[in-house]
């Protein structure tokens, strides 16, 4: 296989900034433990971009495997990979792996990895942006479409995360007139490494979800739920385990987290959730709850069936791609029956959990040795 590069610049801004890792970033992490032995790492902003040496590559990857955060040494990095780039002059050769979307709209980034006669393929995770844009922050469709477009003239190649995102990448090329570059599906495998089961984290029954919180993952929706159980149950209302960062545009969502009464002590907000308290609020979960309007993939289903939890999901074609007739289905907008599903699964002796759960043995989580076997196999029909 030809030298693999990775570009890493989420990666690390993430760590210095001292963030816990999105699904993105777990997606990155995978292609460090796969690859990172034999890589070189990119560091690159605004479509500028520097080759760390060998020595500076392995340093990195081993900072962004580790749980340091090493922000004095990553300033030192950065400082000493612009010296190196400005001091090198002789090309290197082989693929460059880029597995989150920062940076994909720049023209001078493929013309400076071209120059070095390195190929560039990027992951695409969703075309979100594009296609569902008032869930978005204002400006981000227009930066998105700019990334895809220009991956579309410029990429050697394109990694979907399921086949959903690459039919939608194949509509938005006929739509622009643009060729699609050669690309592969390659499902992702879950974000959360195994763990010995844990503890019970909570005395009562409760139901997880687990996601930033964001207007397309209808937390909003969800606390209204759980409201009208308040109302309905009382003190016998099961729990709600609300795991991740308050994202952009959540206002409404905040507000119910913040100012109904009801909601106080019920509604637990887990906004820095490390892997094993994760790990353990899955395990013992009645199920992960997963009413997304829309997602380009849904890592949640996948961990969450892997460890033998039910799910309750929207209706979504990319999530029946991952899990086919195994979780609960529903309307995002059906309230009423996301009301009767969650209550009968807060049963002690719930017949449709019980019936799931049969279910979820069929379920064969995809794994990350398939995930490259699929990369490997594209990378080797590149070059």
């Amino acid at each position: 296989m030809s030298q693999i590069f990775l570009d890493v610049s989420r990666l690390v801004t993430r760590l210095y900034d001292g963030l816990l890792p999105t699904g993105v970033d777990r997606v990155g992490l995978a292609y460090i433990h796969r690859y990172g032995s034999k890589a070189r790492a990119i560091l690159s902003e605004h479509g500028f971009s520097a080759v760390l040496t060998e020595k500076d590559s392995q340093q990195t990857f081993d900072w962004l495997t580790s749980s340091t955060r090493h922000r004095n040494s990553i300033r030192k990095l950065v400082v000493r990979a612009c010296l190196n780039h400005s001091k090198s002059t002789s090309p290197q050769k082989g693929i460059m792996l880029h597995t989150s979307h920062n940076g994909m709209e720049f023209p001078r980034y493929y013309r400076s990895m071209a120059k070095r006669n390195i190929r560039c393929v990027f992951m695409v995770h969703d075309l979100i942006p594009l296609t569902h844009a008032e869930y978005c922050r204002p400006g981000v469709d227009n930066t998105h479409r700019k990334r895809v477009h220009t991956a579309f003239k410029h990429a050697d190649g394109l990694i979907a995360n399921s086949q959903a995102t690459l039919d939608s990448l194949t509509v938005e090329a006929h739509h622009a007139g643009l060729p699609l570059p050669p690309s592969v599906v390659a499902r992702l495998a879950s974000g959360v490494s195994p763990l010995p089961q844990a503890s019970r984290p909570l005395d009562t029954r409760y139901f997880v979800m687990l996601g930033t919180i964001e207007p397309r993952k209808n937390h909003w929706f969800i606390l209204h739920v759980w409201r009208r159980l308040v109302e309905q149950l009382g003190n016998a209302a099961p729990k709600l385990v609300i795991i991740g960062r308050r994202g952009w545009e959540c206002e409404n969502a905040i507000d119910m987290l913040e100012r109904c009464a009801s909601l106080q002590g019920v509604v637990i907000e887990e906004a820095d959730c490390p892997d094993d308290r994760l790990h353990a609020y899955l395990h013992h979960a009645q199920a992960l709850l997963f009413p997304s309007f829309v997602e380009g993939y849904g890592m949640p289903i996948a961990e969450a069936l892997g460890m033998r939890v039910p799910v309750i999901a929207s209706d979504l074609s990319v999530f029946r791609e991952i899990a086919g007739e195994i979780p609960d289905y529903l309307d995002p907008l059906d309230g009423p029956g996301w009301l009767d599903r969650i209550q009968a699964f807060a049963q002690p002796d719930s017949t449709p959990r019980a019936d799931q759960l049969v279910r979820i043995e069929r379920f064969r989580e995809p794994t990350w040795a398939e995930h490259f076997e699929q990369v490997d196999q594209f990378l080797d029909a590149l070059q």
